[in-house]
């Protein structure tokens, strides 16, 4: 009920601010270009929770709303200045992390509220087809609170059929570090902290792209997404059971991962114009780290205009990776092996997954469902598979109001 009553407060004021700033006549004034509201629900099962060392429920589910507010105005030189705020609020309940300590009525994390404001600004220059901008961001959960930034700039050719652009963003996180309940207070843990105590996770990324018109059909667009991570990359209250242990049934280490990684994904995407009524829009990605994770995404999305305005489009992805050689099954990682590193976390072991659903899409200049200012209305429904176990839905719904 709570969530609810924030998303409507949040919606309204939003709304609220921007029938006052469109009211306004004054062209060098900021006014609203739209507003956007996104609800989601997720929901997964499985049976491989790190959190008990890579055996147990995964029930997990998450109901997200955002809203974001999209403001501009040109100045003298026509050049386009705009702003863009946005709050979200996501909340979950994880079965497994109830797991965390059995003995409490509910565990940390095990249901949370996660909020994530952002502001951003770009600066468009009509003139020379550039654009510069940055912004800021926040998200805090219960063990979880991180500070990120961001700066681009995008250079288009004069003929528009060429773009080139980079984004640098950074993200200072710190983990409240949550430890198995039997493993709180133990010398033999090998863990670089104590219960309570905080922990910083840093991360680093500098994407790339180009996109090139080929034809009047054909659009390619080239991809980078360089990433390094330093600090806690490990999660604290995620189990490690070790097979030679004298009691196989405690967990002998926490889950322990080195304290840097460094990753390179290179994709490739194509949208090509089938006709007036149908786009095949095709993406490619290979990613690769330093703990020797490899793996290949493959997506295929198929929009076709029932009319003008109606909108249907389904989508199929492809995904496999083979996994890190710190992961181990509960029970497989030895004591006598004298590991460095190990991890019972299924997200890490070999896998393949798919998913498949359907975006719809209706459009209006006058309005939808009785509302003028409602440009769009979309609903979107996901199924993911992976050959874990492990299953998924997701539902969203977004509204678009100009």
């Amino acid at each position: 009920m709570k969530k609810i009553i924030m998303s409507v407060a949040a919606f309204l004021f939003f709304m609220n601010v921007a029938k006052a700033q469109n009211g306004s006549t004054d062209s060098g004034k900021l006014k609203i270009d739209e507003v956007n509201f996104v609800a989601s629900y997720y929901h997964q099962d499985g049976n491989n929770s790190a959190v008990t060392g890579g055996v147990g429920n995964e029930r997990l589910n998450d109901s997200g709303n955002s809203i974001d507010l999209q403001l501009s105005k040109s100045d003298k030189n026509f050049n386009k200045h705009i702003l863009n705020f946005e709050l979200g609020v996501d909340v979950y309940s994880s079965a497994s992390s109830d797991k965390i300590d059995p003995n409490t009525i509910s565990s940390a994390s095990s249901g949370d509220v996660r909020v994530y404001p952002s502001a951003n600004y770009l600066f468009e220059n009509t003139k020379r087809n550039y654009s510069l901008g940055g912004g800021l961001s926040f998200s805090k959960e219960f063990d979880y609170t991180s500070f990120g930034g961001n700066v681009l700039y995008s250079k288009a050719t004069k003929d528009g059929n060429r773009e080139f652009s980079a984004k640098a963003s950074v993200f200072l996180d710190t983990w409240k570090i949550i430890l198995p309940v039997e493993l709180r207070g133990q010398d033999n843990n090998n863990f670089k902290y104590k219960q309570g105590e905080s922990a910083p996770r840093n991360s680093y990324n500098l994407a790339l792209g180009v996109t090139q018109v080929i034809n009047k059909d054909l659009q390619v667009s080239l991809l980078a997404d360089i990433g390094y991570q330093s600090g806690q990359l490990g999660t604290a209250y995620q189990r490690v059971y070790f097979g030679d242990h004298p009691d196989s049934q405690h967990p002998f280490y926490s889950e322990k991962l080195p304290d840097h990684r460094f990753k390179l994904p290179i994709g490739v995407r194509a949208n090509y114009f089938l006709s007036d009524r149908i786009i095949l829009r095709t993406f490619y990605r290979y990613y690769a780290d330093s703990w020797k994770l490899r793996a290949h995404t493959a997506e295929l999305e198929i929009p076709y205009k029932i009319t003008p305005f109606v909108s249907i489009a389904p989508y199929y992805r492809f995904y496999s990776q083979n996994g890190v050689d710190y992961f181990k099954p509960k029970g497989e990682h030895l004591l006598s092996d004298h590991e460095d590193y190990y991890t019972s976390d299924y997200d890490l072991s070999k896998f393949t997954s798919n998913m498949f659903g359907a975006n719809f899409r209706i459009m209006s200049a006058k309005g939808l469902l009785g509302i003028k200012s409602l440009n769009t209305l979309e609903l979107r429904y996901g199924y993911y598979s992976r050959s874990n176990g492990l299953k998924s839905h997701l539902v969203t719904m977004a509204l678009k109001f100009k």
